[in-house]
């Protein structure tokens, strides 16, 4: 089973760069993996809510550790976030187009954690 196929069997996740701004890319990506069943924690330095769902400020104040951590985000914050996910021992990362610059592939491959560089809106049609 390839990092792709795992990923997408995953239960819970958390989509950093979540907004309740519901045409960006990272409300989208957050909806749709919410729509596909999916327990989503939206990730967003500001927003208290997105849809009745509560935001959290950081990765690590989440209830559980997700499986699978999306990021929406630019590659200085995407640093950040790898290295935190590590910490708080998650073993896969999605970056979406625009977040999956070689930096952040390469640190996030030196810490361990598999690498998915695609597109959630793609990979999860919308049904």
């Amino acid at each position: 089973m390839t990092t792709l196929e795992t990923a997408m069997m995953q239960p819970v996740w958390a989509v950093v760069g979540a907004t309740p701004r519901r045409e960006k890319f990272g409300y989208k990506i957050f909806k749709r993996l919410a729509d596909c069943g999916k327990t989503v924690y939206p990730i967003h330095s500001t927003a208290k809510a997105i849809d009745g769902i509560c935001c959290y400020r950081q990765l690590e104040e989440l209830p559980e550790v997700p499986q699978v951590v999306n990021l929406v985000v630019g590659p200085e914050a995407g640093k950040c976030v790898v290295e935190t996910c590590t910490r708080i021992g998650v073993r896969i990362v999605w970056l979406q187009p625009g977040a999956d610059t070689p930096e952040v592939v390469r640190l996030a491959q030196q810490l361990g954690i598999q690498v998915i560089c695609d597109c959630v809106l793609i990979q999860f049609p919308a049904s």
